[in-house]
């Protein structure tokens, strides 16, 4: 079931098995406000285990820094504007992983990581990455990193 965020009215649904399931309704919707007002996209996800293949693409990924996260991939999203792939995945745990891949062999490409207010740093970030803090109205502080992508996807 695809699902249309809403960020006027910030809703838990398709995130309600995470333990922090606001928090992380609110990142979903500050990333839909992101969308909408600068590329005037809708942002629509659908549940993970629908979207195998957006899920593989981004841990693909990934393992550039020998990363994988045992928890539970609960939505996605892919979609592409002004040449540039995006794709998302919004973990259990509260963490949100995407992917800027410039369609353009010479653009950007790198992926974001954001965690939820509220949820502890995952082992997998210990010693790899700094996070810069952003307050949000609906999401209250974010901690977001990334890292450039070096290879071809």
């Amino acid at each position: 079931m695809t699902y249309q965020v809403d960020f006027k009215t910030v809703s838990t649904v398709g995130l309600e098995s995470s333990p922090v399931a606001k928090a992380l309704a609110g990142l979903r919707a500050n990333e839909a406000r992101y969308y909408w007002n600068k590329y005037k996209h809708i942002f629509t996800t659908v549940p993970a285990d629908g979207d195998p293949e957006t899920v593989a693409w981004i841990e693909k990924i990934l393992l550039e820094k020998d990363m994988k996260f045992a928890d539970k991939p609960l939505e996605t999203t892919t979609f592409e504007v002004d040449n540039i792939k995006m794709a998302y995945i919004f973990y259990e745990n509260g963490l949100a992983v995407n992917v800027m891949y410039s369609l353009d062999p010479a653009g950007k490409r790198a992926v974001g990581f954001k965690l939820s207010d509220g949820m502890a740093i995952p082992k997998e970030f210990e010693d790899k990455f700094k996070f810069a803090h952003q307050k949000s109205r609906l999401a209250g502080t974010i901690r977001g990193s990334y890292f450039v992508i070096k290879g071809t996807y």
